[in-house]
């Protein structure tokens, strides 16, 4: 079978504008303990934000409530930057790939057209495939794929719902050392002029990728951001610059 290859308009279907995200007031209360209350977080519009924090502080309650998964004792008002409810416009991507197992790949990354009753765009996901280092897996079942295969096949999963908000969870934290770097350089390149926010625990992804970095700590939990970042994103980890930075972070963490 011959697949497409990649094209430059690959990443977008539609001419929807970067949008902005605003939460105000949100709380969440796990097991009678207040995690965090009275929390704001403002996403800057086309930017990659990275979410770091210590296990248990509520990064994921929150990554699920801009993604409308509300779980039990969260609450808070969350709009889009044009006052409209994100409903409908935001893709997310968990910490497991959560492909199908009796699936393909390309019918894995169609799934969401699928289920929704539309019309699939067959060329395009072949395009994502391919932009993504996939194009001679597309036939293949997720229980063939490498660990790196199956987060990529998750990540065109992602980008084939065209939101223009996109939420990671840990999406590479089961790869191996040298996958990661691979896949935050991919991210960073195919996310391009998306709203993105990544919950991660590793300072160093968090600096090699952010545009902005917050850091949440503190019980209830609070948000603060890190100034003066390092030159632009993707980053080198081994740059002196941002091993200043990486120390900085650790020592805001450990404070917390």
């Amino acid at each position: 079978m011959t697949l497409p290859q990649p094209e430059s308009i690959f990443l977008s279907a539609s001419l929807e504008p970067p949008l902005g995200v605003s939460l105000r007031a949100a709380r969440l209360v796990y097991s009678g303990l207040t995690l965090f209350d009275g929390l704001d977080l403002e996403l800057r519009a086309g930017c990659f934000t990275c979410l770091l924090g210590p296990s248990g502080i509520g990064k994921s309650s929150l990554l699920r409530l801009l993604a409308g998964l509300t779980p039990p004792g969260v609450s808070g008002e969350l709009r889009g930057g044009d006052g409209r409810t994100l409903a409908g416009r935001v893709a997310y991507m968990a910490q497991q790939d959560l492909l199908l197992p009796w699936l393909n790949v390309l019918n894995n990354v169609t799934l969401g057209n699928r289920l929704r009753g539309e019309a699939v765009d067959r060329p395009r996901a072949l395009r994502l495939l391919a932009r993504v280092g996939l194009a001679d897996a597309a036939l293949a079942r997720p229980d063939t794929l490498s660990g790196g295969m199956r987060q990529r096949a998750a990540l065109a999963r992602t980008l084939m719902e065209d939101r223009p908000v996109v939420l990671m969870d840990e999406p590479f934290s089961g790869l191996d050392a040298l996958s990661r770097l691979r896949l935050q350089a991919l991210a960073a390149d195919v996310l391009a002029g998306k709203t993105v926010l990544l919950v991660t625990h590793d300072p160093l992804e968090a600096l090699r990728l952010g545009e902005h970095i917050l850091i949440m700590n503190g019980r209830p939990a609070a948000l603060s951001a890190l100034p003066d970042l390092p030159g632009a994103p993707p980053r080198d980890p081994g740059d002196p610059a941002v091993q200043a930075a990486y120390r900085a972070i650790l020592q805001r963490l450990e404070a917390a």
